[in-house]
């Protein structure tokens, strides 16, 4: 029997030992890609990190009796979701152990007794201390490269979670489709072309020249498609000019559609390069030379043929009429022209408690490709569990 040791990471010697423990793990995984670690580290700093400034995290280490590092972890409480649930729900996230259910258990154990302190009654995991579209879940199946900031992992940890006492709480899926596929359904693709002939309706590429108006018309679509769900805050138009303002550098403009409807705007769809593709080289260092090779690779050798959906919003009175599909109409005639270097694109984070943005998926010709799985544990175990009926 292992004598584990448990460390909470307090030192930037133990935050960079932290940081490095999954590529050491992953180091015969050929699919594995380490995430640029200024993007996990950001999420641990109260100057970049606002949830930290109402909330606290902790990290924690873990050795074996021969002072080797077999586990991280990270607990956290996010103050905006911990108290939208049945119970005070905490979070767990950054899991990585070697397949030792004891080890995990060390592990699982630290972050409930962390926890249990602050009172929570519940956690989630593998979850964010930030975003959940970035670091969330545990990969069930679909065990190939990563996208860019999702989670990618062995296939024991679902049994490690599982094992201690996790439930599956909900499943979020990352669709697939070949950009010269056909896709769309027929239903789909008459009400698009309905849509595309209404003079009424008008879809335009973004321009980086009318950045202020775009940022205008994101912080509208998204409130009035987003801003509803429980758990998700509405944006300012600041928030939006920060977004697009820390894409510009990166994004391809020919991957960001919005929709308007005599003049207004009614929806958007934006997709990114799946830079894992080029950072996959740089061992999670993103120095001004790493920098310097990303936006080469990125923009003059076109190195990326991969494409990440990142969010997609129609407003509700909108819904239901086509004008999904009369974006991927929009889309494809951009991505029909010669030199266009994208050949699949990847749409994740669509969770089973969400059929609405499942037959989206679907009727634009996506596919479930990967399934990741967000798990909860109730530290009361006579307690009934329930799964997600909505967003978290």
């Amino acid at each position: 029997m292992n004598n584990f040791i448990l460390k909470e990471v307090i030192t930037s010697d133990e935050k960079k030992k932290w940081l490095a423990f999954p590529a050491q793990l992953y180091k015969n995984d050929p699919f594995y890609v380490r995430p640029i670690d200024a993007d996990v580290e950001k999420l641990f700093d109260p100057e970049k990190n606002k949830l930290l400034r109402k909330s606290q995290a902790i990290r924690y280490l873990l050795f074996d009796d021969q002072k080797k590092i077999v586990g991280r972890i990270a607990a956290f409480i996010d103050p905006n979701t911990a108290n939208n649930n049945d119970q005070p729900t905490g979070g767990c996230g950054f899991f990585d152990c070697i397949d030792n259910q004891a080890a995990a258990n060390k592990l699982f154990d630290s972050c409930k007794n962390w926890l249990k302190a602050r009172d929570m009654e519940a956690m989630d995991g593998p979850v964010n201390f930030g975003d959940r579209d970035n670091f969330w879940g545990c990969l069930y199946d679909g065990f190939t490269e990563p996208l860019y900031n999702m989670p990618y992992n062995f296939g024991y940890y679902n049994k490690l979670f599982e094992n201690y006492g996790f439930k599956n709480y909900f499943k979020q899926y990352t669709y697939q489709r070949m950009i010269t596929a056909g896709g769309l359904s027929d239903s789909i693709r008459d009400r698009a072309e309905r849509i595309h002939r209404n003079p009424d309706y008008e879809f335009r590429m973004v321009s980086w020249k009318n950045i202020n108006q775009f940022a205008e018309d994101f912080m509208v679509i998204y409130n009035k498609a987003w801003g509803s769900i429980p758990g998700v805050k509405k944006i300012t138009q600041v928030h939006a000019m920060a977004l697009l303002n820390q894409m510009k550098p990166i994004l391809d403009p020919r991957l960001v559609h919005f929709g308007y409807f005599k003049g207004e705007p009614i929806a958007f769809f934006i997709m990114m390069q799946d830079l894992n593709q080029i950072i996959r080289k740089f061992n999670g260092k993103l120095g001004w030379i790493n920098k310097l090779r990303l936006m080469f690779e990125l923009k003059v050798m076109k190195k990326t043929d991969r494409i990440i959906g990142r969010i997609f919003g129609v407003v509700p009175e909108h819904q239901g009429k086509g004008v999904d599909g009369g974006l991927v109409i929009a889309f494809q005639k951009v991505a029909t022209q010669k030199r266009f270097p994208y050949k699949e694109l990847q749409m994740n984070w669509i969770g089973d408690f969400n059929p609405t943005m499942m037959r989206v998926a679907e009727s634009i010709g996506g596919e479930i490709y990967k399934t990741h799985i967000t798990y909860r544990y109730l530290f009361d175990r006579t307690k009934p569990f329930k799964r997600a009926t909505k967003g978290v």
